[in-house]
């Protein structure tokens, strides 16, 4: 195996044990998985109150900085306040490095002010990964706010030398949303570690999680995900009354967000308010072990650049349905890894709910294929070589 000779810092907003959203564990895994490729790897993120300022993580080193602690109008300018606080910390550790050829990796437009700086004042090549786009995220760009998020987005891609995303919708998303060449963008898919839904040496098991959230006699619904439009889970409210009428069953929503008192309305609004557990956002080791309790998982998403909860799913066993939108596409082939459904279509999400609580043997069938195919395609040893092989060609042609 070719070896790297230089070093990488990933830029990136959250890390763990501060998750918001699935950058975190992307950039855990893909970070561990460099280093034991023999990358030299350090990551610089955002702090919390319980987390610490420095630690080395299987080789990795990672720093964390405070948010920016004043007031701002808004959420886009205190990450852009933060983003300062990221350049200096960055800025050390590259002059401690000096000797060495470096890259810079930043995860979305979240750290972009920093990695432009940075990329501009060492003359240093910057390599992105957009793991969405603001104009799939809003369905348009409806605000100013929206629009100004997109150029700062714009202005990340154009100085990227690179662009990485995760499926090939998104590469073509990119392209069109910014004008680009489809040269400029490599398609990397999210990897995923099956080993973490294993029972053995899991504090956690699933039976017993699965009795937190459901009672013995109900078919077990999960749903994980941001509880924001874009995610579709009013689809899945909207068609679970129809799912009621022929399984008893529960639906657990497991995440937060600005939806959360919606969902908990229609709930009662629909008449099953005792069959919607809404968890917040869960500890890892639950929700792994809540993956292999349930009976299905659905993923009912409108907009997906890739979709990481239904690779989850398979990983754990679980039969998923998904939506036929995005990357989500490209991951379920139906009837052999899974159930995909038209979006935004209540009855035949319902309908296709059913006919997987009722089980059978091409249920079974289509869970095995699915981890087979986890297995085979989707390993995070696989997404880090891909990655260090893009860094050893970027560093020949600077």
């Amino acid at each position: 195996m070719e070896t790297f000779p230089g070093k990488v810092i990933l830029l990136s907003w959250e890390f763990p044990p501060r998750i918001v959203g699935g950058i975190a564990s992307h950039v855990y895994e893909l970070s561990r998985n460099l280093s034991m490729l023999g990358v030299d790897v350090t990551v610089i993120t955002f702090s919390s109150p319980e987390t610490k300022k420095y630690e080395n993580i299987d080789g990795v080193e990672v720093f964390r900085v405070p948010p920016y602690d004043f007031p701002a109008p808004d959420f886009a300018s205190k990450i852009l306040m933060t983003n300062l606080n990221i350049k200096q910390k960055a800025i050390e550790v590259l002059k401690a490095n000096k000797d060495k050829p470096k890259i810079i990796h930043a995860h979305d437009w979240l750290v972009a002010i920093a990695a432009i700086s940075l990329k501009n004042l060492f003359k240093i090549p910057l390599v992105t990964t957009l793991h969405s786009t603001e104009y799939g995220r809003a369905n348009g760009l409806p605000s100013n706010y929206n629009k100004m998020i997109h150029q700062i987005e714009s202005w990340l891609v154009s100085e990227s030398l690179k662009v990485v995303c995760c499926s090939r919708y998104m590469s073509q998303s990119i392209c069109k949303e910014f004008g680009i060449e489809d040269s400029k963008v490599t398609v990397i898919c999210n990897g995923i570690n099956p080993q973490k839904f294993r029972k053995k040496g899991n504090n956690h098991n699933p039976g017993d999680v699965r009795s937190l959230f459901a009672d013995s006699d109900e078919k077990l619904v999960l749903f994980v995900g941001r509880l924001v439009s874009e995610k579709g889970l009013n689809v899945l409210l909207e068609a679970f009354p129809r799912v009621l009428q022929k399984v008893n069953a529960k639906l657990i929503v497991v995440g937060d967000g600005y939806l959360k008192e919606e969902i908990l309305k229609r709930a009662w609004s629909y008449g099953f308010p005792d069959k919607i557990y809404v968890t917040g956002f869960l500890d890892e080791k639950i929700l792994n072990q809540l993956y292999v309790a349930a009976d299905v998982c659905v993923v009912p998403s409108l907009y997906e650049p890739f979709g990481l909860v239904a690779l989850e799913a398979m990983a754990a066993k679980t039969p998923v349905i998904a939506s036929d939108v995005g990357g989500l596409s490209e991951i379920v082939e139906h009837g052999k890894t899974g159930i995909k459904v038209q979006p935004n279509n209540p009855t035949l999400l319902a309908d296709s709910i059913i006919d997987v609580l009722k089980g059978g043997k091409d249920i079974d069938r289509m869970v095995k294929n699915a981890y087979k195919k986890i297995v085979n395609e989707y390993s995070w040893r696989i997404v880090a070589e891909k990655t260090k092989n893009l860094y050893i060609d970027i560093l020949k042609c600077c």
